[in-house]
């Protein structure tokens, strides 16, 4: 056999013990007569001693490996004189007393160490190397667990694991598709599953009353740090449910997988609705590791003579705590923060709570001691405090102030990456309006239930219907988000007419859907968690690459295997797909 242990299983309890390992040679050092090889695997890393007074062309063998070699060695545990507390096995090495290299290796772009010294592009088109990182072998071994502790409790509260299928119909709603053209019906071209929505409804329809499914998804869009084209969701649905089922059973999934996987118990998960976050936060996604909530002013600071606030259709501002110590540079640079072309403010208003009990403002001239005294009272301030204000549209001014927020919260230490804040956001809108589009668009999907209560504004103020939606939030990220269906035909056309569409197009894109609501469909609700932003944050990262085996770059490229790339010239004809293009040229 090549080992008969792993690089990081040897203890002091083995000592006096033979062993054989296998694996990559990560550094070697040369002390005197001996040799030190560091040898790694997935498991951990074993020092290997190579004495020349022993064994003097085993030592000289030692010499020549090289970083990533991969070798055999035999020898004898035994204890170190100098131990190393921060190896699992810096208690013991092996004393070589055989070596074979099983495979020499090129010297590597970039050091295999949790520091690199390979940049994200390097290290990307050699991401085979870059897995052997033990930090990155970390990052896929949570994957590992996450997903086995998701399936166990799915199991246990009586799951089914059902795969559907990823070459499916296109529909333009929502996001871009990949589409796939098909020799077999030329012309005519499949589509790559945004999620499985429908077809997990179908197994609703079909009696499978709890379906789960760790499924890959794909979306045509552009991408960023915690989005890449395929991706991974938990998805989940539920029948003969309401939404607090929906909130009580995948709030329990969230504890379990908190408690297997890091030891820490998540306390009742807390609710707001999407009004609230908005009022509050100024994002449906908050976070709430911190306050700093918002408070609305109009009434306090408008009709006062200043001109930016009089004009402006909402005044809100936030209270940074002991903040008033903040010098004019340090404002100048949060003033401009908020003034960048991606936040889009036109400027920020800042008042001091000095110790003295006495204010100072940038807008003094407008503002007197009474009146900034007021919003301080209005903003819970106290003496040490600041208070930064934005104004303008309330959509616009609500989003300006929670970048700002965030920002605080960055600088003053406050979003702590070990500190799990969960939320559940409820009762989001059931449409939006599409300015370019001129209509209403779903905000989740078309299949969203509005809320009964709300059906009677479906024709008299669409804007103003609210869905049995609901997202879960984790320090300001979305990781899941789901709501509970339509499972009435009428219901389901009369929504698709709000959406634009017509009788003919939605039995053309949907009618598999609707035709099966007319055999007996089942009240249902389900959720999808992604799964991997949700390993990205329990694993404290910034970006779900980490946490993807073989990811794309920020333009959806896989630099190793140079994806996307042309086909042959043989692929074109016999997926027709030049006379496709030549047709509808003509």
């Amino acid at each position: 056999m090549y080992r008969t242990h792993n690089c990081g299983e040897l203890r002091l309890e083995h000592a006096g013990n033979e062993t054989t390992l296998a694996g990559w040679v990560q550094r070697t050092r040369e002390l005197g007569g001996m040799v030190f090889v560091d040898l790694r695997d997935r498991y951990g890393i074993t020092q290997l001693v190579f004495n020349n007074e022993q064994d003097a062309d085993l030592c000289d063998q030692a010499k020549k490996l090289g970083r990533e070699f991969v070798i055999q060695a035999k020898g004898e545990v035994k204890e170190r004189m100098s131990k190393n507390p921060k190896m699992n096995t810096g208690d013991i090495e092996v004393i070589v007393s055989e070596m074979s290299v099983l495979n020499a290796a090129k010297t590597p772009p970039f050091t295999i160490e949790n520091e690199s010294d390979g940049g994200e592009d390097v290290r990307m088109k050699y991401r085979y190397l870059d897995l052997r990182r033990p930090v990155v072998q970390e990052n896929i071994m949570l994957r590992h667990r996450v997903a086995q502790e998701s399936r166990r409790y799915l199991n246990e509260m009586g799951f089914l694991e059902i795969e559907t299928p990823f070459l499916i119909r296109s529909t333009p709603e929502g996001a871009r598709d990949f589409v796939v053209p098909s020799r077999m019906n030329p012309g005519q071209f499949y589509a790559l599953p945004q999620s499985p929505q429908t077809f997990k409804q179908l197994l609703m329809v079909a009696g499978y009353d709890r379906y789960y499914q760790i499924v890959r998804c794909f979306r045509d869009e552009d991408l960023r740090a915690d989005r890449q084209p395929e991706f991974t969701q938990i998805d989940c649905e539920m029948a003969f449910v309401e939404q607090e089922d929906i909130l009580n059973t995948f709030e329990g999934m969230m504890r379990h997988l908190m408690k297997y996987v890091h030891g820490i118990d998540v306390p009742e998960v807390p609710r707001m609705t999407y009004a609230e976050a908005m009022r509050l936060y100024g994002c449906d996604k908050p976070d709430i590791r911190f306050g700093m909530t918002f408070t609305e002013l109009n009434d306090v600071a408008q009709n006062k003579g200043f001109k930016v606030f009089d004009d402006a259709e909402l005044v809100v501002g936030i209270c940074a705590e002991g903040c008033a110590t903040y010098s004019r540079k340090q404002l100048d640079a949060l003033t401009d923060f908020v003034k960048r072309p991606q936040i889009g403010a036109k400027g920020l208003v800042y008042v001091k709570c000095n110790e003295d009990g006495s204010f100072k403002s940038s807008v003094d001239k407008f503002f007197d001691q009474d009146a900034l005294k007021t919003w301080a009272d209005k903003m819970g301030a106290k003496p040490g405090d600041l208070l930064l204000v934005i104004s303008g549209k309330t959509e616009k001014a609500r989003k300006q102030l929670n970048e700002l927020r965030l920002e605080m919260g960055n600088q003053l230490g406050l979003r702590k990456k070990d500190d799990y804040k969960f939320l559940w956001v409820v009762d989001f809108p059931l449409l939006e309006w599409a300015e370019e589009e001129e209509r209403w668009v779903a905000r989740h999907h078309p299949f969203t239930s509005p809320k009964v209560e709300d059906f009677d504004k479906m024709d008299t103020a669409p804007g103003e219907v609210r869905a049995n939606a609901y997202d879960m939030v984790l320090n300001g990220t979305e990781i899941g988000g789901g709501s509970v269906r339509i499972h009435d035909r009428g219901l389901q056309e009369r929504v698709f007419e709000l959406l634009g569409m017509s009788e003919e197009e939605s039995v053309e894109k949907f009618g598999f859907l609707m035709g099966a609501f007319e055999y007996g469909a089942p009240p249902h609700a389900g959720l999808a968690f992604g799964f991997d932003r949700m390993c990205q944050l329990m694993g404290g990262a910034d970006a779900i690459r980490d946490f993807i085996a073989f990811p794309k770059n920020n333009s959806g490229r896989d630099v190793m295997i140079d994806a996307p790339s042309r086909i042959d010239d043989v692929q074109y004809e016999e997926l027709c797909i030049q006379s496709v293009i030549k047709t509808e040229v003509e």
